[in-house]
């Protein structure tokens, strides 16, 4: 199993993806929030830029997962 393949927890409808299906489009979700997480970072002294940087490392980690795995 996948780490982005659509999840079915209830039976009845699966979750939606949380990212798109295209490589153009997953390029720019990837280096938005990269720049997101460069922001957080510097303002690592402050909790919010802490949590910041926390929240958009994850998604970059996560959306690079997804992105490796849309066929060119």
């Amino acid at each position: 199993m996948t780490v982005c393949s659509k999840l079915d927890f209830s039976g009845k409808a699966p979750l939606a993806r949380f990212y798109v299906n295209n490589r153009r489009d997953g390029s720019r979700l990837l280096s938005s929030a990269l720049a997101i997480f460069a922001a957080g970072l510097m303002r690592v002294d402050h909790p919010i830029g802490r949590s910041v940087a926390l929240l958009a490392g994850l998604v970059s980690i996560y959306w690079w997962f997804c992105y490796r795995q849309i066929k060119p």
